[in-house]
């Protein structure tokens, strides 16, 4: 299945003439048609557009990029001219808008010669473990079509697991990256905050939201880390720092590299089979050289009650610009303008928006500010402190994604805490704003993915990336592939 290929496959096909890029999207979009109607990842296409593309990058001939004539998936909430763009919310689905302009990600991939085929489904503005809350309905998983594909990237996840795009991009603010990429069985990519640019794509957290790729292997991961990376003028939080070259760097192998465990990590009430997992893979690290050590982050345990008060806080003041005056959801009747702005934002945000709107409004007010926002600034400031102290004896931090493996459909429905609680593993990463992917470890005895989490000191995307693909290519996890017809 030409769809299913890694970037690196796909690239070689295509530089020797076995494929063409219109084949390849081609491919893709008679997957798509096939087969999204189980799984619900893609919100909008762009066939026609991808198509044109495809068949001008055929005529000129040259595939000098891996990523040329490589076509891809884009989270609805990257901005492409001419592309509708929701962020799977009715306040903006309602008049369809459309962007007239490109997030700066997009665009660095669309000058590499990749090729956006359609835009997938998110959480409602991001927010969400589970890709639930979407608008558009629910992103099922390939691997069993009962259980969430994760979130809020679950339709990118979703997408590259079940072969609709060689890859997808995705976004991470509490492991919205890194946790529907281990239930799918894929790689996932978060970055330092600061590598990649935000530009473009529309925000709920500002302080900790990243953008990276999800893709079906690492050395793919390090490719389009390669295309999106580096300071961008238009996004005054991006660093000048230097790009290194991240596939070269993967074949260092595991010489030197020492891992620390974190005991935090490894609690009462995680899966056995998740426990399991992860063990094994740390002995698998062991065997190809890596040192593995002990260490404690004993700030970790505040990480999610940190989290859950700087996110809603952020949102709060994020969601503010959506008011239906310049675009989006509108109202009918109305008595005055603040009847008019209850009324649009009422019908035109779903129950998970409107109450970390609520929770960070209440947080930001003048009475409760010290007491949660400034204590969690603090709190957020001793994790990262946390991070900074194991990074001085370790390389790289091994941990879970999850705590289990996808759960069913609707199972928090009645509980938005234990919805929260999925994140528990991956807010530490969040709060100190360092690099962490997922790979895939394991299967549990109910044929669902495991995923290993890695983490790394900020900047050093390269040492992650470095240990998951030697991990990789002594396991065969990546290699398996759902059944879905």
């Amino acid at each position: 299945m030409l769809s299913a290929l890694t970037i690196a496959q796909a690239h070689d096909k295509l530089a020797g003439r076995e494929v063409s890029s219109n084949e390849l999207v081609r491919a893709c979009i008679e997957r798509i048609e096939k087969i999204d109607g189980k799984i619900n990842a893609v919100v909008h296409r762009n066939f026609e557009r991808a198509l044109v593309e495809a068949n001008k990058i055929d005529d000129d001939k040259k595939f000098d990029n891996p990523l040329t004539g490589i076509p891809y998936l884009a989270k609805d909430v990257y901005c492409e001219e001419g592309v509708p763009t929701t962020a799977c919310s009715n306040i903006l689905r309602e008049k369809n808008y459309v962007p007239p302009f490109d997030s700066t990600t997009t665009k660095r991939l669309k000058t590499a010669g990749a090729i956006s085929i359609a835009k997938t489904n998110t959480d409602e503005f991001t927010m969400g473990c589970s890709t639930e809350s979407s608008c558009y309905g629910v992103t099922r998983n390939p691997w069993d079509t009962s259980r969430v594909a994760g979130g809020s990237s679950g339709g990118s996840a979703a997408g590259v697991c079940a072969g609709e795009g060689i890859f997808a991009l995705g976004t991470d603010t509490g492991g919205s990256i890194r946790q529907p990429a281990g239930f799918c069985g894929i790689a996932g990519l978060r970055t330092t905050y600061g590598r990649t640019s935000r530009f473009g794509v529309m925000s709920m957290a500002s302080s900790l939201d990243t953008i990276g790729p999800l893709c079906r292997t690492v050395e793919d991961l390090a490719i389009v880390l390669q295309a999106i990376a580096g300071k961008d003028p238009l996004d005054a939080t991006t660093a000048d720092m230097p790009v290194p070259d991240y596939r070269a760097d993967l074949k260092k192998g595991m010489k030197g590299i020492k891992i620390g465990i974190p005991k935090e990590y490894l609690i009462k009430g995680m899966s056995n089979e998740v426990e399991a997992s992860v063990k094994a893979a740390a002995e698998a690290f062991g065997k190809l050289g890596a040192t593995l050590a002990d260490i404690s982050l004993p700030h970790t345990k505040y990480a999610l009650a940190a989290y859950y008060v700087l996110c809603p806080c952020e949102v709060s003041s994020n969601m503010a610009r959506y008011d239906g005056i310049r675009y989006g959801h509108t109202a009918g009747k109305y008595k005055n303008l603040l009847d008019y702005y209850e009324q649009v934002r009422s019908t035109g945000f779903g129950p998970e928006v409107k109450r970390r709107i609520m929770i960070g409004t209440y947080a930001l007010s003048a009475g409760y500010y010290d007491a949660y926002y400034r204590q969690a600034q603090k709190v957020r400031t001793l994790i990262g402190g946390d991070f900074d102290k194991a990074f001085r004896s370790v390389d790289v931090i091994l941990a879970p994604v999850s705590p289990t493996p996808a759960f069913t459909i609707g199972a928090h429905a009645d509980d938005p805490v234990a919805l929260y609680l999925e994140d528990i593993f991956m807010d530490g990463a969040v709060m100190a704003g360092i690099p962490a992917l997922s790979v895939p470890c394991g299967f549990s005895g109910e044929g669902l993915p495991i995923g290993l989490q890695l983490m790394s000191a900020r900047w050093q995307e390269s040492t992650i990336l470095r240990a998951a693909h030697a991990y990789e290519q002594a396991t065969e996890w990546h290699k398996k592939l759902p059944v879905l017809n």
